[in-house]
């Protein structure tokens, strides 16, 4: 697996397991009819922002992640970073890799730390993966999330100085 810049090329091998996730609805807070078009202006960032994807040798588009600020302003030295895996693509170990991939980004753009502001407490495989990479839970949304059929869940905060 190889992790680059994504290109608007790659959007073909994304949108269709960006889709797939937020339509189930189980770990992403975006609306489950989200457009295309809009999906694809909220995923491929602008700079500061960057969006990468892993790819297999063959280009099939494992999975991708954006990095961005968290905050404007006096808050855009902390990042924030969403993640993406085809479900096709799923335990072979491209979270970890896209994870550990832009947290070296965010420590090159110079953030100070990251931040996630709402993880979905019942992704138990998302919250293993970022405790091992170093993140804690700084909060807690009780009910924050409306899971399709858990009901209401927790949203979790998460972070890590770089």
């Amino acid at each position: 697996m190889r992790i680059r810049a994504a290109t608007d090329a790659d959007w073909a091998g994304v949108w269709p397991f960006l889709r797939e996730i937020v339509v189930a609805g189980e770990t992403y807070t975006w609306p489950r009819d989200v457009t295309e078009a809009t999906a694809r202006e909220m995923w491929l960032v602008r700079p500061p922002g960057r969006t990468v994807v892993a790819v297999d040798p063959d280009g099939t588009v494992l999975g991708s992640a954006k990095l961005v600020p968290n905050q404007a302003g006096p808050g855009d030295h902390v990042a924030n970073a969403s993640f993406m895996v085809a479900p096709a693509a799923a335990g072979r170990g491209v979270g970890r890799a896209l994870g550990a991939h832009v947290l070296d980004l965010a420590r090159a753009d110079g953030y100070r730390a990251m931040q996630f502001n709402a993880v979905v407490a019942t992704n138990t495989r998302a919250v293993a993966l970022w405790r091992s990479l170093g993140f804690a839970v700084v909060g807690r949304i009780p009910e924050g999330f409306r899971h399709p059929s858990e009901g209401y869940v927790d949203l979790l905060v998460m972070h890590r100085r770089l």
